[in-house]
């Protein structure tokens, strides 16, 4: 899936630093959806995927998944127990508000151990 910069600076990255959106874009490699090899892969379970206690962390600034459809994949899900958001942040949570991210992941650890 090629991503031009102007994407990655728009809609990835668009609160990120300068030297962060410019990494980023120097580390891009050729990648694909998988598909061929997802179709191959036996169905996730209830046993197993279902099993786990999933938070969903709502990026609130996202432009690739607006708040509209972050909202949509939680509540389609069925397995996701808490949503917790953070104001401000774009796709890219762990490069434009680490910190935040940082505290979250935290925060969800501490209350789920």
């Amino acid at each position: 899936m090629p991503f031009g910069p102007k994407f990655l600076a728009q809609k990835l990255y668009q609160l990120c630093s300068p030297e962060d959106v410019a990494l980023a874009s120097s580390l891009i490699r050729p990648s694909s959806l998988f598909i061929e090899d997802l179709s191959k892969v036996k169905y996730f379970t209830d046993e197993g995927f279902g099993s786990v206690k999933k938070v969903y962390i709502i990026c609130t600034e996202d432009k690739v998944s607006p708040k509209e459809f972050q909202q949509w994949q939680i509540d389609n899900n069925g397995t996701v127990i808490e949503a917790k958001e953070i104001k401000g942040t774009d796709h890219m949570a762990m490069l434009c508000m680490p910190k935040q991210l940082c505290d979250t992941l935290l925060e969800i650890a501490h209350k789920y151990n």
